[in-house]
Formats: C-alpha cells, structure tokens, sequence
C-alpha cells in the first residue's frame, strides 16, 4: 500500500515516532503505556502474542525457523489525549538470529498513519536497518511480510496508529 507521505509529511512521523517512543518509554508504568516480555520460539509454528491498553490492541503473529527461543519485548502506548496508539515489537539484544518465515503485526481500535520494519534494532551501538520497502505490506491495520520478497529478517517493527477517538 502506497502511503503518499511527501519527503516533509514522513519528517513529521519520524520525529513523532522518536518523541511517542521517548514518551511511552518514560511512562512505562503508566496506565497508557506498557512493555512486556514474550518468547519467540522457533520451529515453523504460527505464533501469536497480544497486548492491549484500554480498547486498543497490537497482536504480533509469526513463524520462525532456527536457533532456540529469543525474549523479545511488546511496547504499547496512548497518547495523553488518546488520539495516537503505538506498537513496537523488537529483540532488545538488536538482531534476531532466528529467519522468519512469515509476520504481521495487527492493531485494532486504530488506523496505520506510519509503520515501519526492521532487519536490526539500535542497541548497543548498533544502528536500525530497515528492510526494504519491498519487503512489507502496509495495510490500515496490519503490517505483514510480503511473500518472495521478504528475505527472513526481522528484529524490529515500529506502528503509530490514529485511534478512532471523537470529540464530545
């Protein structure tokens, strides 16, 4: 799906995105922000993990090949003013040595406005490498492998989501 950022409009979400990560990071203990830990386990079986913060929710489902279990983590946040929901799901060591298969990553309760994936996550000095757009599909929900051009590497994906909030 082709999103039609300008080159400015995609500035805009990458500085939102570094602002609501710093945001949901800061506040992890509070009721609009959480990070969990979950295994991702090899084996080629479809697995799924869920977390949710009052009506929103990310569901990140997947299969892998390879290695044992990896300890990743889920980051769920809202907003103060509920209008933006964010799901990262990424390996805290920054790259995953297990090949992926297939993913998708799910919210419900908001619309995509920016979603990203990643081969490696900045930690310990190493820096983000996003897959290729080719790569992913990017849908108003869902963020998912795209077949015979997803190359098995995934360690990171990032998703801001506009909720369907309304004004009194």
């Amino acid at each position: 799906m082709e999103l039609g950022y300008s080159s400015s409009g995609f500035s805009f979400w990458v500085k939102a995105i570094i602002v609501f990560s710093v945001l949901v990071a800061a506040n992890a203990s509070s009721e609009n922000a959480k990070t969990v830990e979950f295994n991702v386990k090899p084996g080629g079986v479809v697995h799924s993990f869920s977390e949710k913060i009052k009506e929103y929710e990310c569901t990140f489902t997947y299969a892998s090949q390879g290695g044992t279990n990896e300890q990743w983590q889920m980051s769920v946040g809202l907003s103060d003013d509920d209008r933006l929901f964010s799901c990262s799901v990424w390996r805290p060591q920054g790259k995953s040595y297990l090949f992926f298969t297939q993913f998708k990553a799910e919210i419900k309760g908001a619309k995509i406005e920016y979603a990203s994936a990643y081969s490696q996550a900045a930690v310990g000095g190493l820096k983000d490498v996003a897959l290729k757009e080719e790569e992913y599909i990017i849908g108003d929900s869902t963020v998912t492998h795209k077949d015979g051009k997803f190359r098995a590497e995934l360690s990171k994906l990032t998703i801001i989501g506009r909720t369907r909030h309304d004004e009194l």
